[in-house]
């Protein structure tokens, strides 16, 4: 899932317009600005949303140089997608839709979740993101998470059918291992893989990131910005958030857990100072340069639903960090208390 990076700071001196620079989807994928959006928050999660703000958000990032926005069929329970629907007739041939499919929620019960990647589920889902969105195509379409109930080549055997039949362009994965991803590339040309990443979260490091760059597959980071913890927007979830807000529910965002993590944060804080920058921005340059760390191409996609926060998230694309800052950040994930959700199973880290 993307991300709000919440009510942090107000940007410094890298809180500019200038436009940040572009990255390249898979081999033969679609040119996007190194930066996305993550549309989740703009639906539910984080609490209530100001409509008209949100829409301000959406026109302020293709301002700025975003072109990928990112949402799925469960983001409000279809809501995001019809959100989203007015800006993409806006602005269809400037922008890069993506969407996802595979994860089943009840409407009368939305706290539930399932998980379906069989043919038939998703050809329904398919149908139902392009009606919502109001487009007769998907430019990049994930499969949000992995069942183990079906093989991988079969899911994206079906997946790699809507590029034939014209329904979808490019195709994605979410949370998936490397030799996950070397399985589908072999089926079908896989032009990026969605995953956690962030100076909290690497995960991915452990075989994903090599059998990416080895494949051409860019990845996406969703929470570059550790869910708004890395920016200091929040000290705990329990007390500092409303009720409602998911992030009361992840272990590492309440009670010891959150406390042994906000320590963490110093050396975000000292780099950030350096640069005249916010916490969230170093946190994000931090992503950005895994794209050299790891020799592939890294578009994260930080979520928020103000025009102001998108302009100084942007901004830290801009931003180098030295050796020694590096070094300075380096040891944080290894050091983080508590899982990224209370239940794992469904993620990548499960499997590896």
């Amino acid at each position: 899932m993307a991300e709000t990076n919440g009510e942090h700071g107000e940007h410094g001196e890298h809180g500019g317009t200038e436009q940040p620079g572009t990255e390249k989807l898979g081999t033969d994928g679609p040119v996007v600005g190194v930066q996305g959006l993550g549309c989740m928050g703009i639906s539910e999660f984080y609490g209530p949303t100001d409509e008209a703000a949100a829409r301000e958000t959406l026109e302020t990032a293709l301002e700025v140089g975003v072109t990928l926005f990112d949402t799925a069929d469960v983001y409000g329970l279809g809501g995001n997608e019809e959100f989203l629907a007015p800006f993409v007739a806006a602005h269809r041939a400037e922008i890069t839709l993506a969407t996802k499919f595979g994860i089943v929620r009840d409407p009368a019960n939305p706290a539930s979740r399932g998980v379906s990647n069989d043919r038939t589920y998703m050809r329904r889902a398919v149908e139902g993101s392009l009606r919502r969105l109001g487009t007769d195509v998907i430019d990049l379409y994930y499969m949000h998470r992995r069942d183990p109930r079906v093989p991988l080549a079969e899911s994206v055997g079906a997946m790699a059918e809507l590029v034939d039949e014209g329904k979808v362009r490019y195709l994605g994965l979410s949370e998936v291992t490397g030799p996950e991803l070397r399985t589908a590339h072999a089926v079908h040309p896989i032009a990026a893989v969605q995953s956690e990443w962030s100076l909290f979260s690497r995960d991915v490091e452990r075989s994903l990131t090599g059998a990416a760059a080895e494949l051409g597959v860019a990845v996406v980071p969703y929470s570059p910005l550790g869910r708004g913890f890395l920016t200091g927007s929040f000290q705990d979830a329990g007390s500092d958030l409303a009720a409602g807000d998911f992030r009361r529910d992840q272990p590492r965002f309440t009670g010891e857990n959150a406390r042994r993590n906000a320590d963490l944060l110093a050396p975000v804080r000292k780099v950030a100072a350096a640069h005249g920058a916010t916490p969230g921005q170093i946190a994000l340059a931090w992503v950005h340069h895994r794209a050299a760390a790891h020799q592939l191409a890294v578009v994260p996609i930080p979520g928020t639903r103000r025009a102001a926060r998108v302009r100084e998230n942007t901004a830290a694309s801009r931003i180098t960090l030295d050796e020694l800052e590096l070094k300075w950040l380096e040891p944080i994930a290894g050091q983080v208390a508590g899982d990224r959700y209370p239940d794992m199973t469904g993620t990548s880290a499960a499997r590896e």
